[in-house]
């Protein structure tokens, strides 16, 4: 990979490791949004690699194929923070939710049904539904993702406005117990779909199947847990 006169031959590192490249976007796409293009992530990839270059230190122990590897993936993974997938109103809507649900949940002293919420919030349950559509398009990742050390974008701005998700909790600094604990308290059918995304690393679509629901149900039933989870781990930091 150098040249004659020892410098990195650039050209022949992209041919070398486009491969990795390449598989490490095809797996995090099978886990986004359909509007997430393959070749966005791999150019975000390249440049990745690229700076990997900038920035390895053989005496630091780790080989260049690993350091490469989680630059590549954190660059892929600040290219999709750095985009602003929800608009204001949606970002609202998903507020309201949050407050909705910690406020039933206070007053119950259980999980609030879908309906409950959305009768809470004046509106019909499919129109509920479909703001939790709206809400969990935006980006779906793990919480490993984005609790990654390699992610320049996971520290949280203060000048963009962003709803609290679980994700942003993480790397804000909740522990992990209480985010376990949260999850745990989720109802059945969601703590499933949690476990099948994140632990299982199942899609959307493979989610519908093992559940016998549809890849959109899917999504509501994850955004609803996220709700939950919010309204919880805000809950439990009062």
């Amino acid at each position: 990979m150098y040249t004659a006169q020892g410098r990195i031959d650039q050209r022949q590192l992209l041919d070398d490791y486009m491969p990795l490249v390449r598989r490490q976007a095809l797996s995090m796409q099978v886990r986004l949004p359909a509007s997430v293009e393959l070749d966005d992530l791999i150019q975000a990839g390249m440049l990745g690699l690229l700076d990997a270059f900038k920035r390895f230190d053989a005496d630091q122990g780790a080989t260049f194929s690993t350091y490469a590897s989680q630059r590549v993936r954190g660059s892929m993974i600040d290219e999709l923070r750095s985009r602003d997938w929800l608009p204001r109103s949606v970002r609202r809507s998903a507020r309201d939710i949050d407050r909705a649900i910690w406020k039933l949940e206070q007053r119950d002293g259980r999980a609030p049904t879908e309906r409950e919420v959305a009768s809470e919030l004046g509106i019909e349950l499919r129109e509920y539904q479909q703001v939790l559509s709206d809400t969990n398009n935006g980006f779906l990742m793990t919480y490993e993702d984005a609790s990654s050390d390699e992610t320049e974008a996971s520290r949280l701005s203060e000048e963009v406005e962003t709803s609290l998700d679980p994700h942003d909790v993480w790397i804000a600094g909740a522990e992990r117990h209480e985010m376990m604990a949260a999850i745990e308290a989720l109802p059945e059918r969601e703590k499933l779909m949690m476990a099948l995304y994140y632990q299982e690393e199942l899609n959307l679509k493979e989610i519908g199947a093992v559940m016998g629901v549809s890849e959109s149900r899917v999504c509501q039933l994850h955004g609803q847990a996220v709700a939950r989870l919010r309204a919880a781990l805000v809950s439990s930091g009062d």
